[in-house]
């Protein structure tokens, strides 16, 4: 996987992976991570996907409808990935927090739906939900951020609800945050988001 990685001045701070929304590549949330905490160590990964030349984290067959087959491909090879990563990096482990936009917020969504755990924590800015009739594995002690836009086109609000829903009863420390943006990624939200950071890590 293309990918980027900056050590920390603090190495026992999280590790930040950062996972960008349809299109984008391993520099676009960069910015994040300095507001987020600049002295955390930065994993920021391209998704190995191309949909008409856009790279995504995962396969689609249509505008919010996912390739549940390659979902569960993708979010294995991410998570392998991020073994290899550790070993060769020299970060630890146990102690990533995903932040993750639009599609790489799905991907990372997904790395809670499918390992108990791969992430100690996660900031998903407008996902939705990864997979459904599933059993969730224990994600007790594992805070969650949602970001979400109540106009959100792409993401409906139920979506961010049902999402919210299932990673609580599987144990995981949720907030949500709402805004009226639509799908962007805002500054606002971001903000919000960095300060949830600083109250759980």
């Amino acid at each position: 996987m293309k990918y980027i990685f900056k050590q920390g001045a603090d190495k026992s701070k999280p590790t930040l992976l950062l996972l960008h929304g349809t299109g984008g590549t391993e520099q676009d949330l960069l910015p994040l991570a300095g507001m987020i905490d600049p002295d955390a160590s930065v994993l920021s990964v391209r998704g190995n996907v191309l949909e008409n030349g856009m790279p995504r984290f995962f396969r689609r067959l249509a505008e919010g409808v996912f390739d549940e087959k390659d979902l569960i491909f993708r979010t294995e090879e991410l998570h392998t990935f991020l073994n290899e990563a550790a070993d060769e990096h020299g970060f630890d482990r146990k102690n990533i927090i995903a932040v993750g936009y639009s599609n790489g917020a799905n991907i990372a969504g997904s790395l809670l739906f499918h390992y108990a755990n791969s992430l100690k924590g996660a900031i998903l800015h407008h996902p939705m939900v990864p997979r459904r009739g599933i059993g969730l594995p224990d994600l007790a002690g594992v805070p969650v951020f949602i970001a979400a836009g109540k106009n959100d086109p792409i993401c409906p609000a139920q979506e961010t609800t049902d999402l919210q829903e299932l990673l609580t009863e599987a144990g995981a420390s949720t907030e949500v945050h709402w805004e009226m943006n639509g799908h962007s990624l805002t500054r606002t939200e971001v903000e919000a988001a960095a300060e949830w950071y600083r109250k759980n890590f």
